[in-house]
């Protein structure tokens, strides 16, 4: 494994670390991270999959004390059994229709402009959602209902078109639905955990002939950078919306996606169009 593949590899760990938790679309800035770098190709899309599950264990990580007592109570708390309910209800549309659908959405819409189209889409719905008015039902995780978790679960099923971000749909769908910032920040940080996981582990067996032992570094290199940038993001995440609303995410989309569509049509950078 040469030096610039292991650098790439560093590259796209960082961003995609950065970038899960936040509502901006991980897979979005993957798809456009790899055109510049030009490491494209089924291989390149599983080690980006594959790399989202560094950045999962960090949420393990961070809140493995709550998880662990979710765990060992389950069986006489019944606040615990709401929660891992909860979490299995938010779980199954986008799962029922990844099923579905995956292989058309990947072959279709994997494509940075498609991308830089929903990075703007959902910018706009951020701002929507920040301004008008929002009546809290729920303050806390433990508070909500498993009506409150199937429809986080349909709005995080809207983030298989790449560039809607799966932390903005869930997140902003759950301002919609009456949480507050902290519970539906705090719900997508563990619903992320059954769904990358399951996402992680399908394509990884479904593509398991494109790996060697030779990809061991690249997943190590990529792999530590998602950990330890993820892990930064999520403790700084809870403590930047205890202050601050989504604006800034909104319009960071908005730039981001307009800079794309537009050096694209300029023809200052060729994004290709799969």
């Amino acid at each position: 494994m040469d030096i610039p593949i292991l650098l790439k590899a560093l590259i796209l760990g960082l961003v995609e670390g950065v970038t899960e938790f936040l509502p901006v679309s991980s897979t979005g800035h993957l798809i456009l991270a790899g055109q510049l770098l030009d490491f494209t190709g089924d291989k390149a899309k599983v080690f980006e999959v594959a790399i989202q599950l560094a950045a999962i264990f960090a949420v393990v990580w961070e809140y493995r004390a709550r998880l662990g007592h979710v765990v060992v109570s389950m069986t006489r708390e019944p606040a615990s059994r709401r929660f891992a309910m909860n979490l299995i209800v938010a779980f199954m549309p986008a799962a029922v229709l990844g099923l579905l659908f995956l292989k058309q959405i990947k072959f279709y819409l994997f494509n940075p402009i498609v991308v830089a189209s929903a990075f703007i889409v959902g910018g706009l719905l951020i701002l929507w959602a920040e301004r008008r008015s929002h009546v809290i039902r729920v303050q806390e995780v433990e508070e909500m209902r498993w009506q409150d978790a199937l429809k986080v679960g349909f709005a995080q099923a809207l983030a298989m078109i790449p560039g809607t971000s799966r932390s903005g749909a869930t997140i902003i769908g759950g301002l919609f639905f009456g949480l507050s910032r902290k519970a539906a920040t705090e719900f997508s940080f563990f619903l992320a955990i059954p769904t990358m996981f399951a996402a992680t582990l399908y394509d990884v067996y479904k593509n398991r002939e494109l790996f060697s032992a030779d990809d061991l570094s690249l997943f190590a290199v990529g792999g530590v950078a998602s950990f330890i940038s993820a892990f930064l993001v999520v403790r700084g995440l809870i403590r930047f919306i205890s202050r601050h609303d989504f604006t800034w995410f909104a319009w960071y989309r908005i730039a981001f996606g307009v800079a794309v569509l537009a050096t694209h049509y300029l023809g200052i950078i060729h994004w290709a169009a799969d």
